[in-house]
């Protein structure tokens, strides 16, 4: 019966490798800021002529870094839920897994679109909350189809988002929090508690 209505064979290794690749991204793009919030958040949180040349350098580097991150983390979450699947004779494919996709991208496209909306009327400060607030309904949307600890791990997103909005400039290190510590944590407990013993015993 769980079989059928959850997806049991998401890894919590793909989390572990996400949260690695997210702190790795967010340690170049504070690199790359040289610590400084001002190049992606200016002090007035709004945009001007004198700011947004020094801002648009900043932001495609910071899209790119993103982007990168993001294939590389969907690269691992395929190939560890992959060989999990595999180990366990599952298919990664059905009708749970569907269900959890479609109900992770409804808010994620919201999200996403929202987001373009805020850097076309150049509210950057709004966009670090909004990412992360957008994740965690997303992942507490998906949950109801996989493990508990994602509804948890997106119910820690989202109030790490709500903190976001109220301590602008300070985004990239939510990020780092959020994206990167948060998917280790809640990774390894899904590793341990529903794979570990399981790899152990097939040995």
């Amino acid at each position: 019966m769980e079989r059928s209505f959850r997806f049991i064979s998401l890894s919590g290794l793909s989390g572990v490798a996400a949260g690695i690749f997210a702190l790795i991204g967010s340690g170049i793009a504070f690199l790359y800021l040289d610590f400084d919030h001002s190049h992606i958040i200016p002090e007035s949180s709004y945009l001007t002529e004198n700011n947004y040349s020094r801002f648009s350098d900043s932001l495609t580097f910071i899209i790119l870094d993103a982007l990168i991150i993001l294939v590389l983390a969907l690269a691992s979450a395929v190939f560890f839920t992959t060989r999990k699947a595999r180990r366990r004779g599952l298919k990664v494919w059905d009708n749970s897994a569907r269900r959890m996709v479609i109900n992770l991208m409804i808010p994620l496209a919201s999200g996403g679109i929202f987001c373009l909306i805020l850097l076309y009327h150049h509210f950057v400060f709004l966009l670090a909350p909004a990412t992360l607030l957008f994740y965690g309904l997303a992942l507490l949307n998906a949950g109801k189809y996989t493990y508990h600890e994602i509804r948890v791990l997106g119910i820690s997103e989202i109030i790490l988002g709500l903190m976001a909005s109220w301590l602008i400039g300070y985004g990239l290190l939510f990020w780092a929090i959020g994206f990167g510590v948060m998917h280790i944590f809640y990774g390894l407990i899904m590793y341990f508690r529903y794979e570990a013993v399981k790899t152990s015993d097939e040995k």
